[in-house]
């Protein structure tokens, strides 16, 4: 009897090791995610403030912008640490969640603002405002690859 009770609760404990591990790569995952569709939406603005893409969807790119960074700042609360994200992102908490507070009321008042008539004045406001790459330059684990020519080259957005 005693075996079986000790097998039960070893059989018990591996699965909830196993969950606890699942949570927490979905956790990174989840986060993974939040960031890249940011990431979309910087880049289409880019397209936009280039006049490679139309500005009719500015607005919207920029709400879509705005909602992001307060779920991406949720996405960190958990502080599932991992992925991308260097460890000191939770050892300095509070730089990292004052530095998304920045980002969620700079993109908030960028979102009040926009429209597809004022692509060209809010656009090339919006990297200096939301600071991405000072944020990634601290917190990010750097991604290298090599470029066409041969020469490493570091990324600050990834996309995996």
């Amino acid at each position: 009897m005693r075996r079986i009770a000790k097998g039960l609760a070893l059989t018990a404990l591996a699965y909830l090791t196993t969950v606890a591990l699942a949570d927490d790569a979905d956790a990174i995952d989840y986060r993974k995610h939040v960031m890249k569709t940011l990431g979309e939406q910087l880049a289409a603005i880019d397209m936009i403030v280039a006049k490679k893409a139309p500005p009719d969807a500015f607005a919207v790119h920029m709400k879509t912008i705005a909602v992001t960074v307060t779920q991406a700042k949720l996405a960190f609360e958990n502080k599932v640490a991992g992925g991308n994200s260097k460890p000191e992102v939770w050892s300095n908490w509070a730089d990292f969640a004052k530095r998304l507070d920045a980002m969620i009321t700079a993109s908030n008042e960028l979102a009040k603002g926009a429209t597809a008539a004022n692509w060209a004045t809010v656009g090339p406001k919006i990297n200096a405002a939301l600071d991405c790459e000072g944020c990634h330059k601290v917190y990010m684990v750097p991604v290298y690859r090599t470029g066409a020519d041969g020469h490493t080259l570091a990324a600050l957005f990834r996309d995996d």
